[in-house]
């Protein structure tokens, strides 16, 4: 293959965005608690937004209820707003420096929000991909202008570059499929 564009990095990068995805929809919850819920929270913390795992410990108590304990005593209220603004529709109740967060029941409104929440990580991951296909299909462009790479084998690159972009865009629909017909399961 001639010069061009490093194929392998760009699918490193769409790969990378599939594992961000996947990351995001697991920490939406179906049925118990588990730490990896609170894990998109972020923290106004020391000047900085700073995930939550870094202020605080995450236990789990019991199967419908977390258990946050900060740190830093004078955190613990930007903890507390980080997860009320978190929109994940949870409320934690102050104890000292412990937070406990009990799980509502999923009732219909509140998982069709949580698919909307799925839906809404899945765009952002397309659009990702969509970056890292605009980065290639640029990259190309260059080439050929610069006469690094003849015009066939930019059409054929760029073919290669948009068919793994169809390829991993599909795998995000697939598992934003699998993860909805889980949250919808009652």
């Amino acid at each position: 293959m001639s010069e061009g564009i490093d194929i392998k990095e760009l699918k490193r990068r769409m790969d990378g965005a599939v594992s961000a995805f996947k990351s995001d929809i697991a920490s939406l919850r179906t049925g118990r608690a588990s730490a990896n819920i609170l894990d998109p929270v972020t923290i106004e913390a020391y000047g900085s937004r700073m995930p939550l795992n870094q202020v605080a410990n995450i236990t789990v108590p019991e199967p419908r209820m977390l258990s946050v304990s900060v740190w830093d005593k004078s955190m613990v209220s930007a903890v507390e707003r980080g997860i009320r603004e978190s929109n994940l529709g949870l409320n934690p109740i102050v104890d000292g420096q412990n937070l406990r967060i009990p799980l509502p029941e999923l009732n219909e409104e509140r998982r069709k929000s949580l698919v909307k929440v799925a839906h809404d990580y899945a765009e952002k991951s397309k659009v990702a991909i969509r970056h890292v296909r605009r980065d290639g299909m640029d990259g190309l462009k260059k080439a050929e202008k610069d006469g690094v790479i003849g015009q066939d084998e930019s059409r054929a690159q760029s073919e290669r570059v948009q068919k793994m972009t169809d390829e991993t865009i599909s795998e995000i629909d697939r598992l934003l499929g699998e993860k909805e017909k889980e949250i919808m399961q009652v």
